[in-house]
């Protein structure tokens, strides 16, 4: 019985493969796009899960003083988001980073801050969309201070500080007893 499924997962894998060798080769920026994507997913729905009387909640037992609250988390993605991808697209940034990152101080509430963080998703897969082949590795000036940095780098800022993020506001909705929508049966 191993050996038949064996046999039938290594079929499948050599069919995938010879399906993938026929496919058109995806550009980078449809590559970059499909990660913030993929982050897009994920935090949006968990902002949307947690109930709007929860965005003030902060953990305080443990190491936790001055902790962003989960409004000020999903804000603060939000806000690094338009960051990270003005700077790939060599733009303006059409927001504003806020104190401490966590974007204009008139956000508030559950609803503004969906928005705020679905507007700066969207902006996101501008800027991911615009990277090529030709352009990835251009110099551009860092959302971060005044060095310069590959474009490719800002993109990657988008998707890894996202999902840090993401990671501590799953902990913070775990502990109101919201299951994260990415963590429940399907």
């Amino acid at each position: 019985m191993k050996k038949i499924l064996f046999g039938s997962a290594l079929a499948a894998i050599f069919a995938a493969a010879a399906f993938a060798a026929d496919a058109p080769t995806p550009s980078i920026g449809k590559l970059l796009d499909g990660q913030i994507r993929s982050i897009e997913s994920e935090i949006v729905s968990l902002a949307e899960a947690m109930p709007a009387d929860k965005y003030d909640f902060a953990p305080t037992s443990g190491e936790f003083k001055d902790a962003r609250t989960f409004g000020q988390q999903m804000s603060h993605v939000a806000a690094v988001l338009y960051m990270v991808s003005a700077a790939a697209l060599g733009e303006k940034n059409p927001s504003e980073a806020g104190p401490g990152e966590n974007g204009p101080a008139s956000i508030h509430g559950k609803d503004a801050i969906v928005k705020y963080l679905k507007d700066a998703c969207a902006y996101a897969h501008k800027a991911a969309g615009n990277i090529t082949m030709d352009n990835v590795m251009d110099l551009v000036p860092s959302a971060f201070g005044s060095s310069k940095t590959p474009r490719l780098s800002m993109i990657s800022v988008a998707v890894s500080h996202s999902f840090d993020h993401y990671g501590q506001a799953v902990i913070y909705a775990r502990m109101n007893g919201i299951i994260p929508p990415a963590s429940r049966p399907r």
